[in-house]
């Protein structure tokens, strides 16, 4: 059990790598694998609630190793440039979901825009520094956000917790099945 919920994060970690574009794509075999692990410490467990908190750490996980990939390959191979916002896309229509438009050092506009979702972010005339993908794979990011290590740090933090969880929720099945208390998966405590 505890080798599987490892497993299944190295295997989400791969496909997140494997589909850089992709973002959608390690989030559903993510979420698939981390529901069958919780489904399996239910019944190992022989009780509901322990899927349910089961959840927290897996969602470090899911997050930390479905964001990795990217982040780590920005760190890798990404380009560092310092840059000014020139233009903002939600100052046109008001809305939340910002696209800026960057001018290098160089006076050269970037083809490629910076996205910001929220408010809070950066305005016109603000500069810093910014990490692309030279092949477009990856999409750029503001370089002080790009933390690959802090993501694997979350991961392995819930990973660590889900080892924890495993024998405790195998013991306690274990002794419910001896006591002949098996009949409510959901509803036993």
């Amino acid at each position: 059990m505890t080798l599987y919920g490892w497993a299944a994060a190295l295997v989400v970690a791969g496909v997140s790598y494997l589909a850089l574009r992709w973002v959608a794509v390690p989030i559903v075999v993510g979420v698939l694998f981390f529901l069958v692990f919780a489904g399996l410490l239910a019944w190992l467990h022989r009780a509901g609630w322990i899927a349910l908190l089961s959840l927290v750490p897996g969602v470090f996980v899911l997050v930390g190793v479905v964001q990795y990939a990217p982040e780590l390959a920005l760190e890798t191979r990404g380009v560092r440039e310092s840059v000014v916002v020139v233009a903002d896309s939600a100052a046109e229509t008001g809305g939340k979901n910002h696209r800026y438009t960057l001018r290098a050092e160089d006076g050269r506009v970037l083809d490629e825009r910076l996205s910001y979702n929220g408010s809070g972010g950066p305005r016109v005339g603000d500069a810093f520094d910014v990490v692309r993908d030279p092949a477009g794979v990856v999409p750029m990011e503001q370089a002080d956000q790009v933390d690959p290590s802090g993501r694997l740090g979350g991961a392995v933090a819930g990973l660590v917790v889900w080892t924890l969880m495993t024998p405790v929720a195998g013991w306690r099945g274990h002794v419910r099945r001896r006591q002949g208390r098996e009949s409510s998966l959901l509803l036993s405590l």
